[in-house]
């Protein structure tokens, strides 16, 4: 597993170099009261970082967190009958015999 991940990390890496390389046009980015100076490739990875943050940000929002709190409360009421079906201990004072 760990080869196969570093494996990915490179072919990511490379893809991104040739990105870069292939896309050095130099190009300017309006955005409302700033002027952004950078090159198509770089723009086009940070575009992409961009949208994955957002994609995942998004799926955390939508079904990660409604799942933890399922979860908890799962778990509670679990907790809660287990809590319910355990006799209840009574408080005795200990015995003599220590059992040898």
């Amino acid at each position: 597993m760990k080869i196969f991940r570093l494996v990915l990390l490179l072919a990511v890496l490379v893809g991104g170099l040739v990105i870069g390389s292939l896309n050095s046009q130099p190009i300017q980015i309006s955005l409302a009261f700033w002027m952004l100076k950078t090159t198509s490739g770089v723009a086009i990875i940070a575009s992409l970082l961009l949208g994955a943050l957002v994609g995942g940000g998004m799926v955390m929002a939508g079904l990660v967190v409604p799942m933890y709190a399922k979860l908890r409360r799962a778990n509670k009421v679990v907790a809660a009958a287990n809590a319910a079906a355990a006799p209840a201990e009574t408080t005795q004072s200990p015995s003599p015999f220590d059992g040898r």
